[in-house]
């Protein structure tokens, strides 16, 4: 599975983050089923960027931590699952995630937890979104986090302490 990383923040990428957003990624791809031709694209920016998008496609001018710009619709997401075969093209997108940095590091100190959790969280939360998931209700948001803590523990990222964005009511989609 091919994750297409980019920074496109004024932070440098601490050491060993980008290795450890690929490697998140592919875990949440292979746990979803989606084929090992599957691409997603993940771009970190600053607040200001992230707020641009979230105004842009979302309506709500504020900054955010994720936002998920899916290609398929959920039951195309399905289709991929159940019969990987039917859509050949390689590699396969399934859309974009972009991560601001800047609340990331807000959120990991605030949760008491490393950065680079933070970020996997952001980043597994964010592959969800382009896989169907979502948590505009009870339903799918416990979905949702039940999902995130089991690939984030097979990942070797289990819960240090609260989880980001579970609490907040806004969080990015």
């Amino acid at each position: 599975m091919a994750v297409i990383l980019s920074n496109r923040s004024t932070a440098s990428l601490p050491r060993g983050l980008a290795a450890g957003v690929r490697d998140v990624a592919r875990k949440a791809l292979a746990a979803e089923g989606m084929p090992s031709w599957a691409e997603v694209s993940v771009t970190f920016v600053d607040d200001s960027a992230i707020r641009e998008l979230n105004r842009d496609y979302r309506g709500k001018d504020a900054a955010t931590d994720v936002l998920s710009f899916p290609l398929w619709e959920p039951d195309d997401i399905r289709l991929i699952r159940e019969d990987p075969r039917r859509f050949p093209e390689r590699p396969l997108p399934l859309g974009d995630v972009v991560i601001s940095l800047e609340t990331a590091a807000r959120q990991a100190e605030e949760y008491g937890h490393s950065l680079g959790r933070e970020v996997a969280f952001l980043c597994v939360h964010g592959v969800l979104h382009l896989l169907g998931y979502d948590h505009e209700d009870d339903a799918g948001r416990h979905l949702m986090r039940a999902r995130e803590e089991s690939i984030l523990s097979a990942a070797g990222w289990p819960r240090e302490g609260q989880d980001s964005c579970s609490e907040s009511p806004d969080a990015g989609g």
